[in-house]
């Protein structure tokens, strides 16, 4: 994914909290890929629970240790930046997303609340409790934040076998946002319960389907050249990656539907591809189809 050279980006849509040490208490919940990267990791890994989240309850007080030593207002200003730095490609992404949301709530007489992302190194407090960075990116509904570790994509292409590259970013932060987009529409809480074809599933299909819905928008946002196939082919790649199917098959050696949360590579990529083509959220309705 290449970014418009000379076009303006906007870093207040994005904190980087990179570098400083926090308190973890408790762990966030909220929709997103987290759930079950924290699974996966843990299995795949040999890890135990303790070393992934930290004990206690509650947000708690994050305790700083360590200033961060990067400014994103200074360092990622145009598009040129975006192309040559990871960090700057987020704030380039949230803004491009957060661009395209505003024109569809505006275009259907409703009103679009922007969602901050954060960047941050290792653990993190929110609203919904405190995290590790093993739990993956996720979207707190309490505090209308994403959260992300950049080294997040570095472990979902060694650990998970994905291929990687700019449009897999890009669909792993529109696919929180997705879930920003639910919990304004009241969709986020639709369903929880595991299955193929339950409400937990739904959710995170709609979402899918939303980073879609925003990849055939995004040239349009002003920001985004043209996509290629190979870009596309990074995302579906990243969707087959995380689906419930290849995660179980590779850390359990089994493959259980029953026990799914977020989609198969299949359900994942076909979502993903119909908010792409049809490039229309109304075309995301997960709860109602046939998935």
């Amino acid at each position: 994914m290449t970014f418009r050279r000379n076009v303006r980006l906007n870093p207040g849509q994005v904190r980087d909290l990179r570098g400083r040490g926090v308190r973890r208490g408790g762990v966030a919940v909220g929709g997103g890929l987290g759930g079950l990267i924290l699974i996966a990791l843990l299995l795949f890994m040999g890890g135990d629970l303790g070393d992934l989240v930290g004990g206690g309850g509650g947000a708690g007080g994050g305790a700083v240790t360590a200033q961060g030593d990067t400014d994103l207002d200074e360092e990622c200003r145009t598009g040129e930046d975006a192309n040559r730095r990871q960090d700057c490609r987020i704030v380039g992404y949230v803004n491009s997303v957060q661009a395209y949301w505003q024109q569809a709530f505006e275009a259907a007489g409703q009103s679009y609340t922007t969602a901050d992302t954060v960047l941050f190194t290792d653990a993190v407090n929110t609203a919904c409790g405190g995290a590790s960075s093993a739990v993956g990116p996720f979207y707190c509904p309490l505090d209308q934040t994403i959260y992300i570790d950049l080294g997040f994509f570095e472990v979902m292409e060694q650990r998970l076998g994905a291929q990687g590259g700019e449009l897999a970013e890009a669909y792993v932060i529109a696919h929180e946002y997705g879930h920003h987009v639910q919990n304004l529409l009241g969709l986020l809480d639709a369903g929880r319960d595991a299955g193929a074809e339950g409400g937990a599933v739904r959710t995170e299909l709609q979402a899918d389907c939303f980073a879609g819905v925003w990849a055939g928008n995004a040239v349009e946002t002003g920001y985004i050249e043209p996509l290629t196939r190979e870009q596309i082919n990074q995302a579906l790649d990243t969707a087959a990656a995380i689906g419930d199917d290849r995660i179980q098959e590779q850390t359990q050696g089994q493959v259980n539907p029953e026990t799914w949360t977020h989609g198969s590579s299949e359900q994942r990529q076909e979502w993903f591809t119909r908010g792409l083509e049809r490039a229309d959220p109304n075309a995301c309705d997960t709860f109602d189809a046939d998935i």
